[in-house]
């Protein structure tokens, strides 16, 4: 069946907008066209021609549905929610729900330091950087720790395994920093440390992160550390 749903996204290995919707529908279910576009942010290049074609953005990742696209994670999530209520991708509660969209948007605009000392890279294994930058960059630490009062006070509240219980999008959105713990070794206590653990070892983020470690496609502008010790 050629499903009418098509998602684009970015390489695998370093494109950690492309897997939060990616991961969410595979794991529920939700049949879709996966277009992979090589990540290029130069002026005409393939990935911005694909891209001009669809969407006013420029970025990864987009739905199209039936022709309709549809850009950011925020809004692809709300709208296959609705598209497909019985999948449960929020909460059933009204509080539950509004918490779990609270915390996709403060991931969504926040954690700036997070990203942009841990970028993701699956395929990496990179203990030594992310020591030297704790020790370095008190704002990572910041984050982290944020993050770890968030997963540990939800984890608390519903008793796991997931966020809210059940997985849903609020756990695809959390799914790239689970990757970036794992890549830069950063230790967490119990609670978080399992809770990453659970998203890691689910199948549609195996099967990401096997498809992203058989890319072997290195992109500079993703690498910041590789360029920095080859200096």
């Amino acid at each position: 069946m050629d499903p009418a749903m098509q998602l684009y996204i970015g390489n695998k290995n370093y494109s950690s907008w492309s897997l939060r919707p990616w991961l969410l529908m595979r794991q529920v279910g939700i049949e879709f066209e996966e277009v992979k576009l090589r990540l290029s942010f130069t002026d005409g290049s393939p990935f911005k021609r694909a891209l001009a074609a669809i969407a006013p953005t420029g970025k990864v990742p987009v739905l199209v549905d039936d022709g309709f696209a549809v850009w950011d994670t925020l809004a692809i999530a709300e709208y296959l929610a609705e598209k497909f209520p019985d999948r449960h991708l929020w909460p059933s509660g009204t509080r539950d729900r509004a918490r779990a969209r609270s915390h996709c948007a403060e991931m969504h605009a926040g954690f700036g330091a997070l990203r942009n000392h841990f970028p993701m890279n699956i395929e990496a294994t990179l203990a030594q950087v992310g020591e030297q930058t704790l020790r370095e960059q008190p704002e990572v630490g910041r984050d982290i720790a944020r993050i770890v009062e968030m997963w540990t006070e939800q984890l608390d509240k519903s008793g796991g395994p997931f966020l809210f219980g059940a997985f849903g999008a609020v756990d695809a959105y959390f799914a790239p920093v689970c990757t970036r713990f794992r890549t830069y070794g950063l230790r967490l206590p119990e609670t978080p440390a399992r809770y990453a653990e659970r998203v890691l070892a689910l199948p549609s983020m195996q099967a990401w992160d096997r498809e992203a470690r058989a890319e072997g496609d290195f992109l500079p502008f993703d690498e910041p550390y590789r360029q920095a010790a080859d200096r």
